[in-house]
């Protein structure tokens, strides 16, 4: 299972997984996993309520998981896909907002507090 430790992403990293992202069948199948909390579900549980099945769901789980938003697990002769990478999901949305606000103009109720 590929773990990712550093909470930091470059901008690369977070262009892969937005890429991964960028596909509404694979959106779909996080959410679903999402839903599924941190067990996870087996691969047909997973094409049934995501309705992606086969060598469909196997691409797209392929690509989120190479992001690192999915981590897969085999358990005997099954494989159960982990609900989430939730940490490179937090990581992703921190990503985001790490910069937040930098380069915006103070606005008058910060001037008037003395924080600008």
């Amino acid at each position: 299972m590929k773990k990712f430790e550093n909470s930091e992403l470059s901008l690369t990293e977070a262009g892969a997984a937005f890429a991964a992202l960028g596909s509404e069948q694979r959106l779909g199948i996080l959410q679903v996993l999402v839903r599924a909390g941190p067990d996870g579900l087996p691969m047909g549980e997973l094409g049934e309520r995501s309705g992606v099945k086969g060598s469909t769901l196997t691409h797209h789980l392929k690509i989120l998981t190479a992001a690192g938003l999915v981590e897969q697990a085999k358990q005997g002769r099954s494989i159960i896909c982990s609900s989430v990478a939730y940490g490179r999901v937090e990581a992703l949305s921190r990503f985001l907002l790490r910069n937040c606000c930098e380069d915006a103009a103070p606005t008058l109720a910060n001037k008037d507090q003395g924080h600008g």
